[in-house]
């Protein structure tokens, strides 16, 4: 019986975000057409530009999330919040914003703003669970994802979130069934199965483990993760031509996602346990 020390099991930190209330702040009504104004009457006298509004720098922020640039949208939400503090779902979005860029803190205070302006923002609760949980405060994360949960209980992510958060204080069977609840709602989720794969790799049931990372790997053929941690646990299994096929197939999948720091890792975890397997 081989005997592996120190397995290497890559863990996914959720990434999902919510991206809810981000649409645009029209004015309720169009304005009447107005002719247009004939040359020969045009004031030689240039006007003003009108000052943007609110709505209009929520507006510009929303295209920016959209175009992928946070900064500039954290910008333009500031911009909306000064002229009106009232709107949570500029402080939302402005979170998310924040959130992206891995400002975990500045992500919270809004929106602890989004949760004191609208209480039963459920969306403002999952993402704020989720910064908590980036911060190791998982208490406070499981309390702001039962919290999501219960003013939107229909929303698998937020299990996902509360189970991670619960399996890294090893609370793993409260955990797989946060995991099951999320597979009940979204049963083509593949990071759902990742996790739950990763708490029965935790509490020693293998088998289990292999299966979650084969529907994983169904839903999403380029989970380079999920390739690792099966391979890990296949040769935990005593199955060495498929673990090496498969921490062979994450490698190759991390270099081609640019993620040769990882692409490294797992060929090093695959030498590591060929020198353990021929002890």
């Amino acid at each position: 019986m081989i005997k592996f020390n120190n397995l290497s099991i890559t863990v996914l930190i959720g990434s999902i975000f919510f991206l809810a209330n981000i649409t645009l702040n029209l004015a309720d009504s169009f304005s009447q057409e107005v002719p247009e104004t004939p040359q020969d009457n045009v004031s030689e006298e240039s006007e003003e530009e009108p000052s943007l509004t609110a709505v209009d720098w929520y507006n510009k922020g929303v295209d920016e999330i959209e175009a992928g640039n946070y900064q500039a949208a954290i910008d333009a939400f500031s911009e909306s919040i000064q002229l009106d503090e009232t709107d949570a779902d500029a402080y939302y979005n402005r979170g998310y914003s924040y959130l992206v860029l891995e400002q975990f803190e500045s992500a919270i205070d809004d929106y602890n703003q989004a949760i004191e302006l609208r209480p039963d923002f459920a969306y403002a609760y999952g993402n704020r669970c989720y910064a908590y949980y980036q911060l190791k405060n998982h208490e406070q994360a499981i309390k702001d994802c039962s919290e999501a949960i219960k003013l939107e209980s229909n929303y698998p992510d937020f299990y996902i979130y509360l189970g991670n958060a619960k399996d890294d204080l090893q609370m793993h069977q409260a955990a797989i069934l946060d995991y099951n609840q999320a597979i009940a709602l979204n049963e083509n989720n593949p990071k759902a199965y990742y996790n739950r794969a990763l708490a029965y790799n935790r509490i020693g049931k293998s088998l289990q483990a292999v299966e979650d990372y084969d529907k994983a790997l169904q839903l999403n053929p380029n989970f380079a993760e999920a390739y690792h941690n099966r391979g890990v646990t296949r040769f935990k299994l005593e199955e060495r031509e498929t673990a090496i096929a498969d921490l062979k197939k994450a490698a190759e999948l991390f270099q081609a996602q640019g993620n040769s720091k990882n692409a490294e890792h797992s060929l090093e975890t695959l030498e590591k346990l060929q020198q353990q397997s021929s002890l």
